[in-house]
């Protein structure tokens, strides 16, 4: 995986060669247009991040921000990763149907949604999936996990 050092997402999308960060920017603002209330965007382990700030829930199992999505340029691709598509089953069911719908191929890992271009990546649907999910819904996602894998 690709780490950027940037401190912001401005420094961030300048660091892009312009193909790769107009692309970048315009799925960006897909999610900031659909982002429910709550989240913060930020740089978070070298990615352009959504999260839930550490001050809604400070009790998270790295002391780091719980992410909804990241968005990131990685050597050979770039990456949407979607957090509540990989947490919640439901989700990850409506999400494969949807995108199968939309006529563009899938290419995923657990969360990591893979383009080369940004017309291989079907923003209708990313916009819906970033919608579905507020903080509320995502924190009950984490904490489920969680107390599954806590030893009592």
């Amino acid at each position: 995986m690709v780490k950027s050092d940037a401190a912001t997402v401005d420094e961030y999308l300048a660091s892009l060669p312009e193909d790769r960060r107009e692309a970048i920017n315009a799925v960006r603002r897909v999610v900031l247009e659909n982002l429910p209330e709550g989240y913060e965007e930020c740089i978070s382990f070298g990615m352009i991040s959504y999260v839930v700030p550490l001050s809604r829930y400070p009790d998270t199992y790295n002391g780091q921000p719980l992410a909804l999505a990241s968005l990131a340029s990685q050597k050979r691709h770039m990456a949407l990763y979607l957090n509540n598509v990989y947490s919640d089953p439901e989700t990850r069911e409506w999400f494969a149907t949807a995108y199968a719908a939309s006529g563009k191929r899938l290419d995923m890992g657990k969360s990591c949604v893979r383009f080369r271009r940004l017309d291989h990546l079907p923003l209708d649907v990313v916009a819906q999936a970033i919608a579905r999910t507020s903080v509320d819904d995502f924190l009950s996602f984490y904490e489920a996990a969680r107390s599954q894998t806590k030893r009592g």
